[in-house]
C-alpha cells in the first residue's frame, strides 16, 4: 500500500487547492466560501511517473466549535490523522500566523506523527521570507508554496517524500491484486455514505440527518480478499429544479462524472419512499450510457417484515424497463445484503468484458432467424446477413443487415433477449447496433 500523507488546516487556507495541484486533478471543490470540503477526499500523487503517496485532504478545521458540521469534520480529520504517515499544516501566508494556527500546530504533535508545514499563497521566492517569518516560531519544517500558481511545488513534494518510508509503487503492484472502482449514486439522503461506511468497517464519510452533506465524491481504498477496491461515495443527485445553490450544481455534477470513472456504479434508492421521477432518470442515465450498474434498495429494514414482499414486488415492477440490473436489498444498520456485494459486483464486471467469437454469434443468427424470423413492414422483411462482436465493456455486437429501419424494436430486444440467455450474459448492459450490408 502507498504511504498515506493527511492534508490539515483551518478554513479557507486553500488545503482543497493543494490537494488538486498536487494530483494535478480538478477533484476536489475549490470555492472562496469556507468550509466546502467537508468529507475526507482521497487522491494519489505521481511524481517520476510513479505512484509515489496516497493524499487525503479534510475539511477545514474549527476547534471548541458548537456547530454540528464542524464537529464531524474534526473527527474526520481526527480519523484521517491516525491513519497518516506524514500531515501537511498548512497555513496562510497572507493572513499571518493565527491562534488557530498555533493550537493545530499542537495538536498534531501530540499525535506523534511526522508533521510538515506548508506556508500557502505565497506567490513567488522575493515573498518567501517575509510571508514564512511568523510561522518559523511554530519548530516546524516549512515550505513557502503558492497551490493556485504552481509556485514552489516541486520543492514541497521533495520534501514530502524526504519524510515518508520507501514503498513499492502501485504500479508494481501485482495487476490481479487490483481490484474495481466502484461508485455510489442517488438521490440525497438515501444512505449512500452509510452503506461505504458500514462495508469499510469505519466512519469514512460524514453522515446527517441533512440533505446534502456529501458535496463531493470521496474516493476510499479498501483491502478484501486480496484484492485493492476503490469505492466513490458521491453528493446526492437532486431534481435539476431543486438544484439552487451553484456549488451543489457544481456537485452533482461530479456525481455524474464520477459514476462514468467508475467499473461498476451501486445505484441507491429509499425503500421507504419507493422509486421516485428522480430515482428513474438516474436508472436512465446509467442504462443509456451502458454502465453496468447494480440496484440497491437501502434501509429495508425499516420496512416492516409483512409489507417487505410487497415493496420488492413494487419495485421490480418499477424499475422493469431496466431488468438486466440485479436488485440487492440493503440495510447499513442491520448489514443486510451487504456480504455478497463485492462478489456480485465481480460476476457483473465479469460479464461485461466477456468476448464472444463470430463462429457462435453467427450460429446464433441462424438458429434466432430459424425460430422467429424478424416481422414484415409493408411487404418487406429485414435480413440479418451476419453478425460480430465490435467491443466490451460494454459488449456491444453489430448486425450487418440488409436495411436497418426494418428492424423492429420488439425484435431487437428479442435478439437481445436470445443474446443474453445463450451466453449466459443476465445482468451486464449490451449495445446492440445494426448496419446496413449488401451481404
Amino acid at each position: 500500500m502507498l504511504p498515506y500523507v493527511v492534508i490539515i488546516g483551518r478554513p479557507n487556507v486553500g488545503k482543497s487547492t493543494l490537494f488538486n495541484r498536487l494530483i494535478r486533478k480538478n477533484r476536489a471543490i475549490t470555492h472562496d466560501r469556507p468550509g466546502v470540503t467537508r468529507d475526507r477526499l482521497y487522491g494519489v500523487v505521481r511524481y517520476d511517473d510513479m505512484e509515489r503517496f496516497a493524499l487525503v485532504d479534510t475539511g477545514g478545521l474549527v476547534l471548541d466549535s458548537r456547530d454540528e458540521v464542524e464537529k464531524e469534520i474534526f473527527i474526520q480529520a481526527g480519523e484521517a490523522v491516525e491513519t497518516a504517515d506524514l500531515i501537511l499544516l498548512v497555513v496562510d501566508g497572507r493572513q499571518g500566523l493565527t491562534r488557530l494556527d498555533e493550537q493545530l500546530a499542537d495538536m498534531v504533535r501530540q499525535s506523534n506523527k511526522p508533521v510538515h508545514l506548508v506556508v500557502n499563497k505565497v506567490d513567488g521566492r522575493e515573498k518567501s521570507p517575509e510571508l514564512a517569518a511568523d510561522f518559523y516560531s511554530l519548530g516546524i519544517d516549512l515550505t513557502t508554496v503558492s497551490a493556485a500558481h504552481g509556485y514552489n511545488i516541486s520543492e514541497l513534494l521533495d520534501d514530502i517524500l524526504a519524510k515518508l518510508p520507501d514503498v513499492l509503487s502501485a504500479e508494481e503492484l501485482d495487476e490481479k491484486q487490483r481490484g474495481l472502482r466502484l461508485s455510489f449514486l442517488g438521490r440525497p439522503n438515501v444512505g449512500k455514505s452509510s452503506l461505504l461506511n458500514t462495508i469499510s468497517g469505519e466512519n469514512r464519510v460524514m453522515v446527517s440527518a441533512t440533505a446534502g452533506t456529501t458535496r463531493d465524491c470521496v474516493d476510499i481504498t479498501l483491502e478484501k480478499n486480496g484484492k485493492l477496491y476503490t469505492f466513490i461515495d458521491t453528493a446526492g443527485v437532486r431534481r435539476r429544479t431543486a438544484i439552487s445553490d451553484d456549488l451543489e450544481r457544481f456537485s452533482v455534477l461530479k456525481a455524474l462524472k464520477s459514476s462514468k470513472r467508475a467499473d461498476i456504479v451501486f445505484l441507491v434508492l429509499d425503500a421507504l419512499t419507493g422509486p421516485v421521477a428522480q430515482d428513474k432518470k438516474l436508472l436512465s442515465f446509467l442504462d443509456r450510457e451502458k454502465t453496468p450498474f447494480i440496484v440497491l434498495v437501502n434501509k429495508i429494514d425499516m420496512v416492516p417484515r409483512p409489507e417487505q414482499s410487497k415493496v420488492k414486488e413494487m419495485f421490480r415492477n418499477e424499475i422493469s424497463f431496466c431488468a438486466h440490473a440485479p436488485v440487492v436489498y440493503t440495510s447499513a444498520i442491520t448489514r443486510a445484503g451487504l456480504g455478497g456485494l463485492i462478489p456480485l459486483a465481480e460476476k457483473l464486471w465479469e460479464q461485461s468484458q466477456v468476448r464472444i467469437g463470430t463462429g457462435e454469434l453467427n450460429r446464433l443468427v441462424r438458429d434466432v432467424t430459424t425460430r422467429h424470423q424478424p416481422p414484415s413492414i409493408k411487404g418487406k422483411r429485414a435480413k440479418i446477413y451476419y453478425m460480430t462482436q465490435a467491443g466490451a465493456n460494454p459488449p456491444e455486437f453489430v448486425f450487418f443487415v440488409n436495411n436497418p429501419d426494418l428492424m423492429k424494436s420488439s425484435y431487437r430486444k428479442y435478439l437481445e433477449k436470445q443474446i443474453r440467455k445463450l451466453f449466459r450474459l443476465d445482468m451486464a448492459p449490451l449495445r446492440l447496433v445494426f448496419r446496413e450490408s449488401r451481404g
